[in-house]
């Protein structure tokens, strides 16, 4: 069984890269979720009981007993801020640290027989056994068994020619308000969501790829959506290719270093 920690888009992308290949999977997040791309994130279970990526169905499950009766259809289990004790009993095989906060926030190499974290904020051989790169380029899903991945350069990866151009950032404090929708094609300049009547305009001509839900707490300049200038509606509803290629480097480090163990 892998312990995924983090139910957003690069973890949902991974759970489905690993759940292709036949592992029983746990995933935890927030009790109220603040996925971007939340069309191909499995934390929307937490929300709606149940939810799926591509081919993947994930559930919400709250004790032990619910979660083996989800593996049994096959199917992710989900968790709300599970408490210690129920993490404890779950004795993964695997971990993958997948909350992409830049730093890590409590994991540990003791966790679990293997240990790997996506991106930076971990170094492999201290805080896990493996880290995955996550930056765009020659080197990304690249399995790093000594030091850490590349530092974060807080610039959005290049798409269509596009970086931090197409980044939604709230406006102010307040209660975010969608007036369009994840999948809309939107022109620059129209407004896509509102904080507290403030409009958050289009920064580009494309396709909606992610957008908070309505009624979520925001600070001034909180991330809360991107618009893809390649305005290709499929791609909002499927497992990004940055998402696949991290997704290949976590099952390439689980099967390298559960290998590994065995002989020892």
């Amino acid at each position: 069984m892998i312990l995924i920690k983090g139910a957003g888009d690069l973890a949902s992308g991974v759970a489905v890269r690993l759940a292709h290949c036949g592992f029983a999977i746990v995933m935890t997040d927030l009790k109220h979720p603040t996925s971007i791309r939340r069309t191909v994130c499995f934390s929307e279970a937490i929300l709606k009981g149940s939810f799926t990526v591509e081919d993947v169905t994930a559930e919400r499950a709250e004790t032990l007993e619910e979660i083996r009766a989800i593996h049994a259809r096959d199917h992710i289990a989900v968790l709300a801020e599970p408490d210690a004790a129920l993490l404890s009993a779950l004795q993964p095989d695997a971990e993958v640290d997948a909350v992409l906060a830049k730093r890590n926030l409590g994991t540990s190499i003791t966790d679990a027989p293997v240990v790997v974290a996506l991106g930076p904020g971990f170094t492999a051989g201290v805080d896990c056994h493996a880290v995955i790169e996550t930056m765009r380029g020659h080197d990304l899903g690249r399995v790093i068994l000594s030091g850490p991945a590349a530092p974060n350069t807080g610039i959005p990866g290049n798409i269509g020619g596009f970086t931090t151009e197409r980044v939604l950032r709230a406006p102010k404090d307040g209660i975010l308000i969608e007036i369009r929708h994840i999948g809309d094609l939107v022109e620059k300049g129209e407004p896509i969501a509102e904080v507290d009547g403030v409009p958050i305009p289009a920064p580009l001509s494309g396709v909606i790829r992610g957008l908070l839900p309505s009624g979520t707490p925001v600070f001034c300049g909180m991330k809360s959506g991107d618009v893809d200038p390649r305005a290709v509606l499929s791609n909002c509803y499927t497992v990004s290719d940055k998402a696949r290629a991290i997704g290949g480097g976590v099952l390439e480090a689980i099967l390298m270093l559960s290998r590994r163990n065995a002989h020892v």
